[in-house]
């Protein structure tokens, strides 16, 4: 099971980092904002959850930046692109017969390129349409149920590592992704 953004993409935090530099603020400031601001970090699980429209959490997260709200979201991931050899290790491991599943946290739904879902994985979880988001455990047991393996069989690849604890505690085995090498 594997993670999308930052795991079968680019590295999203370079791209918020360039979006800051764009758009002439701190370049810790989005990081900073989710880490340390409570009300920017309730945006972010409610957005990750579905609960929150793109467009309400661009108008208020564009606030507390001070920055147009208008593309916000597509500004903060326009550095990302697909890293196309994990997508291919991935793709090849799928077709070997190995289960995959995709358990990812999400800035919207349509985001992602479902259309390649069924070459690369036997079970999706995506947090928006789930209404949880990881770290919690249910996110790692429903992409266990849905790949059709047990968590004890499962290895797991995140690039954040608080969101490999709950995985482990599972019985997955994890790899804390830094890159395709």
């Amino acid at each position: 099971m594997v993670d999308w953004g930052g795991v079968l993409t680019t590295n999203l935090f370079a791209s918020f980092h360039a979006y800051c530099l764009k758009a002439e603020i701190d370049p810790q400031t989005v990081l900073g904002r989710f880490r340390t601001d409570p009300a920017a970090r309730e945006l972010l699980i409610a957005l990750e959850t579905g609960e929150l429209e793109e467009q309400a959490f661009e108008n208020q997260f564009a606030a507390l930046l001070k920055v147009e709200p208008d593309g916000l979201i597509d500004g903060l991931f326009a550095g990302v692109a697909p890293d196309t050899e994990m997508l291919e290790a991935v793709r090849i491991a799928h077709g070997a017969g190995v289960r995959t599943g995709l358990v990812s946290n999400s800035w919207g739904v349509h985001r992602y390129p479902h259309d390649l879902f069924s070459e690369l994985f036997d079970g999706v979880v995506i947090s928006g349409e789930e209404g949880i988001r990881k770290p919690a455990r249910r996110m790692y047991e429903l992409g266990a149920e849905r790949a059709r393996v047990a968590p004890e069989r499962c290895v797991y690849v995140d690039d954040l590592p608080f969101n490999l604890t709950p995985a482990e505690e599972l019985g997955m085995a994890t790899v804390h992704h830094t890159s395709a090498e």
